[in-house]
Parts: C-alpha cells; sequence; structure tokens
C-alpha cells in the first residue's frame, strides 16, 4: 500500500520529538496530521515538498479532529508537559499527568468511534517507568517502580490498553534522554559546560539510559510499519552508560573539563522532590525488545552520538 494513502495522527507533534518524527514521516510519504496545543511550528518538510496539517485541539476531546481518525493508519500520543518544568507542587504533578492521561483517552475514544479503526496505536512512555534500578539492566520484562513517575508512567500505559480490545495494536515507547539540537534535556546540560562548570549529579553512578533523536525517529517508524510490533519497548541506545560517564564523553564532545560534581543537597535545594527522581536516581534501560526485531541503530554509541550533534567542536585531549 502506498504510504501516500496512509494517515498518521500525532498529539504533540509540535513539540521537540513530535516535529522530528512528523518530518521522518513525511520524508517516509505519510499524510500527517499534527494536534498541537501551542503555535505550529512546521517539521522539515519531505524532499516532495510535502507539510502536515496542524489541527489545534485542547489536549482532552475529540472536537475538530475525531473524525480524521476514521480510516486512519495510525495514532501516535507524544503529548505532555515538560516534567523538569517547575518543581513538583500538587498542582504541577496533576498537571504533569493529566497532560499525558488525557489525550490518550480521547485518542481512545477517537478509535472507538471510527467506522474503520486505526491499524496501530503509539503510545509515549518513559524508563521512568522502572524507578531507581542502580546498576542493573533493566529490559522490558521487569515491573514498575516507585515514585511520582513511576505513576504517571503506569498511568498513561493504563489509560490506553482498551485499544487491544478494539483490535488495534499497541505499542509504548518508553524513552531515555534524547539527544538532539533544538530542544531535549541536552540543551540545558550544555551551558554549565560552556561556562567551564560541567560535571555529574552527585556520586554520578546512577544509570543514564540516552537514545539520540534520529533513533528515536527511526525506531518510532520502524514499530509502526512492523505488524508483529507490540506492547513495551525501551528506546535508549545499546550502549549504557552511568551519569558520570555521560558527562565525561559530553565534556569532550563540547572540548570542555568535567569536574565540577553538583552536591545533592544543592540539587534537592533548588529542585524539591524533582531532584532525587531526575538527577539523583537513575536505571540502565537496555532496548532488548527493540534489538530483537532487528532495528538497527543509526547512532548506538554515545561518542559518535555526540560527535554527530557537535561536529565542529574538536574533542579534548583524553589523556
Amino acid at each position: 500500500m502506498n504510504n501516500l494513502l496512509k494517515r498518521v495522527i500525532v498529539a504533540g507533534g509540535g513539540g521537540f520529538i513530535g516535529r522530528a518524527l512528523c518530518g521522518a514521516l513525511l520524508a517516509g510519504g505519510y499524510q500527517v496530521v499534527v494536534l498541537t496545543r501551542g503555535p505550529s511550528r512546521n517539521p522539515t518538510a519531505s524532499p516532495d515538498g510535502l507539510q502536515p496539517v496542524f489541527v489545534n485541539w485542547d489536549g482532552r476531546t475529540t472536537s475538530d479532529w475525531g473524525h480524521l481518525a476514521d480510516g486512519a493508519f495510525a495514532l501516535v500520543n507524544l503529548a505532555g508537559e515538560n516534567i523538569a518544568q517547575g518543581r513538583w507542587t500538587p498542582k504541577r504533578k496533576q498537571a504533569i499527568s493529566e497532560s499525558r492521561v488525557l489525550p490518550g483517552l480521547a485518542m481512545l475514544q477517537a478509535a472507538s468511534e471510527a467506522s474503520v479503526r486505526p491499524e496501530v496505536y503509539v503510545q509515549a512512555s518513559a524508563v521512568g517507568f522502572y524507578g531507581d534500578t542502580g546498576a542493573e539492566v533493566v529490559d522490558e520484562s521487569f515491573p514498575p517502580g516507585r515514585g511520582f513517575l513511576s505513576r504517571v508512567c503506569l498511568d498513561v500505559e493504563a489509560s490506553t490498553r482498551e485499544m487491544e480490545a478494539m483490535g488495534v495494536r499497541r505499542v509504548v515507547v518508553r524513552t531515555g534522554l534524547v539527544l538532539g539540537r533544538g530542544g531535549g534535556a541536552l540543551q540545558k546540560m550544555i551551558m554549565p559546560f560552556e561556562l567551564f562548570l560541567g560535571g555529574p549529579f552527585g556520586n554520578g553512578r546512577q544509570g543514564f539510559p540516552w537514545i539520540h533523536l534520529d533513533d528515536v525517529t527511526g525506531a518510532i517508524v520502524f514499530l509502526l510499519e512492523n505488524p508483529e510490533a507490540s506492547g513495551p519497548y525501551n528506546l535508549t541506545a545499546p550502549e549504557g552508560v552511568s551519569n558520570l560517564e555521560f558527562c565525561r564523553h559530553l565534556g569532550r564532545a563540547l572540548s570542555r573539563p568535567c569536574w565540577l560534581a553538583v552536591p545533592p543537597a544543592a540539587l534537592r535545594l533548588m529542585f524539591g522532590e524533582m531532584a532525587e527522581e531526575l538527577f539523583l536516581t537513575g536505571c540502565r534501560a537496555a532496548p532488548r525488545r527493540l534489538m530483537d526485531m532487528g532495528y538497527a541503530f543509526r547512532r548506538p554509541g554515545l561518542a559518535e552520538a555526540l560527535a554527530a550533534l557537535f561536529p565542529r567542536t574538536r574533542p579534548a585531549n583524553s589523556n
């Protein structure tokens, strides 16, 4: 079937990952509909000049777009507020959870009301599902951890499970830290290094699961197009590193030292509860199911991934 006849509806398509994914889908010849609550920011057009269709929505209902799910090839839910934007007050935690669960429920409703239901649904989650696992390598068979992020991931994943009962193939992508220019957490990590103040969080031994943006988009398209793909998949690179190892690689890529560790007490003072789950703990989530299905990573190693992002920077002498 020609991809030009396949419509993909992307919630959160105006965000950092969403823009890149929409660009990849357009390049593959898909029709792309972007559901966005903010200003429309066009992803890169396809070589043929194809552009997405933008539809503003409230993130909660099927108003103005639900009919487009009828006969669509896929629904993709990437919607969600930035978890690192502001302290985790009770109000903020509720907003983080609702911004992920409610869009999924809206997509569930759109699929249920379609006379021809979508073939596949992709639900964004995160490796925060596993909580703090120390140095242990975890894969998709591991149970959820404890803490706020684990609960959010559990709620998000459970909210659209009914898709499977409708006969819609459902894929859940548990994503690690996404490395890319123009957005994401990496942009915030660069500044201290540019000021010669870069270093790990705490002792730096916590797992730091990462993935290049090219592999996020590549893996999602791969899972969309593979009819055997269903259930949870860790979107992380095969090369697992600690926070300290990541910071050392980043320092080399930027020709900056990695020496000034941020004390846990300072992180707790600045970020409160968020410090424990985002900075001082971590996991080594491995992409076992993705590799078992034969996905070929474009940027499997951290040094290579950072070199691709900072090609004009001469690496510092590692001796």
